[in-house]
C-alpha cells in the first residue's frame, strides 16, 4: 500500500500554521505524520507530544510531526521505520517555495514512486493580501499554479465582491483547482487530504464548462501583468500516437521550466483505451485510462504554466490529430 502525500504551500500569513495546528490538535482520528519545513513557525505545544525523539514527535491525537532539517528522502526513510504510526503524510513547504521540487522528489526516485503517491498540493491563499502577492511575486504566482485545492482564506476580513473577483483572477491563473473560501483555515479535512489531484483516473474529471471559463477569463479579465494563466485545448477524433509523442516531448525540453502543471486525456488511433497524463515541470507521467467503451473519443488537455501561447499550443496539438 502507498502512502499518500499532501503539500501543503501558501505565503506566511496566509493561514498555513492555523490549519496546521488544527491537524495536529483536533480529535479527528486521523493518523496522519506532519513533515514541518520552518519548525521554528508553528511553535509546536509540548504538552501535546507524547514522545520525542528529536526530530520525530508524536503528538496526543495520534498525529506525528517531524522537522527536515536537512534532506527530504531521508526524514521520509525514518518516518517509514514507523509505518504502523499513521496513514498518510502532510508536507509543509516553506512560505517562499515554489511546490515543484518537492513533488518531483516523489516522481523521480524509484523507491519513492513504490512507498508513496502525491495525493495533492494544497495552497492556502491570504484573501486580503494576496492581490499584492499575485502582482509582486513570483513565488505566490507558482504556488497557485500548482495547486489542486486553493483555501482563499480569512474571507470574513474582505468584501463579498472582492472575494468573487479574487475567485476569478485565482482561476484564470489555475483553472483546475478547487477554490474553497474559508475562514480562519476552517475547512472539512477530507477537502484537503482525500483530494486525487495526482490520481491519473482523477485527473480529467473536470467541470465540463472549465475550458470556456479558462477562456473567458482569458479574453475578458486578462490583467496584463499576469503571466500564468490555463489554456485548456479539446478536439474530438483521435491523435496519431507518434506525432503526439514527438510534440510532448518537445514541449517539455523547450517549454518544461514554464509549464507547471499538465493534464490530459487522450484518443490514440488504433487504441481502444483512454490514455491520461499528467506533468509536473519536465516530468511526464501517463497510464492507461481503461476502454472509451460507449463513450465518444475525445481529447482534452489543460496546461498551467507562465507566457503560455495558446494559438501555438493550440496549432501544435491540432497537428497531432490523425
Amino acid at each position: 500500500m502507498r502512502t499518500p502525500v499532501t503539500i501543503l504551500t501558501g505565503f506566511l500569513g496566509a493561514g498555513k500554521t492555523t490549519l496546521l495546528n488544527r491537524i495536529l490538535t483536533e480529535q479527528h482520528g486521523l493518523r496522519i505524520a506532519v513533515i514541518e519545513n520552518e519548525f521554528g513557525e508553528i511553535g509546536i505545544d509540548h504538552e501535546l507530544v507524547v514522545q520525542s525523539d528529536e526530530e520525530i514527535f508524536e503528538m496526543n491525537n495520534g498525529c506525528i510531526c517531524c522537522t527536515v532539517r536537512g534532506d527530504l528522502i531521508r526524514i521520509l526513510g525514518r518516518l517509514m521505520k514507523r509505518r504502523d504510526k499513521f496513514d498518510r503524510i502532510l508536507i509543509e513547504t516553506t512560505g517562499l517555495a515554489d511546490p515543484g521540487p518537492v513533488v518531483q522528489t516523489f516522481f523521480m526516485d524509484d523507491d519513492m514512486k513504490e512507498q508513496f503517491f502525491v495525493d495533492a498540493i494544497v495552497t492556502v491563499v491570504d484573501a486580503m493580501h494576496i492581490h499584492l502577492h499575485l502582482n509582486d511575486s513570483e513565488e505566490a504566482r507558482e504556488q497557485v499554479a500548482f495547486a489542486d485545492v486553493i483555501l482563499l482564506n480569512k474571507c470574513d476580513l474582505v468584501p463579498g465582491a472582492d472575494v468573487d473577483a479574487l475567485d476569478r483572477r485565482l482561476r484564470g491563473i489555475n483553472a483546475l483547482a478547487k477554490v474553497y473560501r474559508t475562514v480562519n483555515g476552517d475547512i472539512a479535512l477530507d477537502k484537503v487530504l482525500h483530494v486525487g489531484g495526482f490520481n491519473l483516473d482523477h485527473a480529467m474529471e473536470l467541470d465540463p464548462h472549465f475550458l470556456e471559463e479558462a477562456e473567458h477569463h482569458e479574453h475578458h479579465h486578462h490583467h496584463h501583468e499576469e503571466d500564468v494563466t490555463s489554456v485548456g485545448i479539446e478536439a474530438n477524433g483521435d491523435c496519431d500516437g507518434r506525432k503526439l509523442n514527438a510534440w510532448l516531448s518537445e514541449l517539455v525540453r523547450t517549454q518544461g521550466q514554464d509549464i507547471f502543471r499538465m493534464k490530459g486525456v487522450f484518443s490514440i488511433a488504433g487504441n481502444p483505451d483512454r490514455i491520461i497524463f499528467q506533468g509536473v515541470h519536465m516530468l511526464i507521467d501517463g497510464a492507461n485510462g481503461g476502454p472509451w467503451g460507449d463513450r465518444p473519443r475525445e481529447n482534452k488537455l489543460v496546461f498551467i504554466g507562465r507566457n503560455l501561447d495558446r494559438a501555438a499550443l493550440t496549432t501544435g496539438f491540432r497537428a497531432c490529430l490523425a
